[in-house]
């Protein structure tokens, strides 16, 4: 599974820093995955992550 985030969407609300901080952190204003791969472990903070997302600005591929 990967995950990225849109730069141009996201509105650094940091909802997804929160849910998931193992995959998501904050670059300036905008949330940034650290890794596109998502570890299985992280697999499910990280799609909560994406569907809390307000804005709707993180991308899961699987």
């Amino acid at each position: 599974m990967r995950a990225k985030v849109d730069p141009d969407i996201c509105t650094g609300c940091e909802l997804c820093t929160q849910t998931c901080p193992e995959v998501f952190y904050m670059k300036g204003d905008v949330a940034e995955a650290k890794n596109s791969d998502v570890s299985p472990e992280n697999e499910d903070a990280c799609r909560q992550a994406a569907e809390e997302c307000p804005v709707e600005a993180i991308i899961i591929e699987d």
